[in-house]
């Protein structure tokens, strides 16, 4: 790969099946821009233990995220896909990391109050998650890391962390600098929250005209609008206000009709890559995971061996 273009990191948990939050929340905004970069796209199985108790589900998991990756567009020839747990450099330093911070500090951090106000496991790997998040980073050197703004916190934890770590052992680990993707995280969903499998208000990205028609059918509408918010916020990220302003003046007050027409768009979106996925098989999921966690551990082996000399391990 072209060492000179600046390196990008991001991932995704493989802790359900991916819905078109993930796809215009982090997958579209990746696919535009990682052919500028030295990018590196991580299957994020370890934080999913956060959530994901599940060994069946997780394994599965992990293989479908992969296949929607491919089928979404992504050409592993020109970026390093590979699974988190496959190079144990990310525990190693992520451990390290938390060595660097303190309880007071991780206490602070949005998506953990968020999730423990929703009744979600406090559990220690939910708590120091932030950290592990910025070994992931720190190891390969990276540059630029695409995030939604409510995610904006995240990379202030990974540079107070590596600012730590450099003030401390010397200028080892390189501080990220966040891509703000517009839109990114705010994709809503059926009952007009954010998009979440937790929340259950999800749209399938690879579902069957069937299950894309009736996720769309319940989506949460106010009648004392002059159009349904929640359905043109997801119809308008399939065309332009131009094309949809006169179709929902049009069907002014036929919620029903609108939603339908919905479907249809998000469904002819899909298809093209729904059929595309059904013709990528495990075998090709699993060579496109060795190939990519070797060229993952030539960078992260390195940094590894930095941080291990820097600390007195070694």
């Amino acid at each position: 790969m072209n060492t000179e273009r600046k390196r990008l990191l991001t991932g995704l948990q493989p802790s359900g099946n991916l819905h078109i939050g993930n796809y215009f929340g982090a997958l579209k905004p990746f696919l535009d821009i990682y052919h500028e970069y030295e990018s590196f796209l991580m299957v994020a199985d370890y934080h999913a233990l956060t959530s994901l108790k599940d060994p069946a589900a997780l394994r599965i998991n992990t293989l479908s995220i992969v296949r929607d990756y491919l089928a979404t567009g992504v050409d592993p020839e020109k970026v390093v896909i590979f699974r988190q747990s496959d190079n144990q450099d990310h525990t190693e330093l992520g451990w390290v990391m938390n060595c660097m911070v303190t309880v007071p500090f991780l206490m602070q951090a949005h998506s953990y109050k968020d999730k423990v106000a929703k009744g979600i496991e406090p559990n220690a790997g939910l708590f120091t998650y932030p950290m592990l998040q910025a070994a992931d980073i720190a190891l390969y050197n990276v540059d630029v890391v695409p995030v939604g703004e409510d995610q904006r916190q995240h990379l202030e934890y990974t540079r107070e962390a590596i600012g730590k770590f450099n003030r401390a052992y010397g200028e080892i680990l390189k501080e990220p600098t966040e891509m703000i993707l517009e839109g990114v995280g705010v994709v809503p969903g059926t009952d007009g929250l954010k998009m979440s499998k937790s929340y259950g208000n999800t749209i399938p990205l690879f579902g069957t005209s069937e299950e894309i028609e009736k996720a769309v059918m319940s989506i949460v509408t106010d009648s004392s609008g002059t159009r349904p918010e929640n359905v043109y916020a997801i119809h308008k990220l399939l065309k332009p206000a131009t094309e949809l302003d006169p179709l929902y003046e049009s069907h002014q007050g036929r919620y029903g009709d609108l939603k339908k027409l919905l479907a249809a768009d998000l469904d002819a979106f899909i298809a093209p890559m729904r059929e595309r996925r059904a013709t990528i098989s495990d075998d090709m999921v699993h060579e496109v995971l060795a190939e990519g966690v070797k060229k993952a551990k030539k960078v992260s082996n390195l940094t590894l061996l930095k941080v291990r000399k820097a600390i007195g391990i070694n």
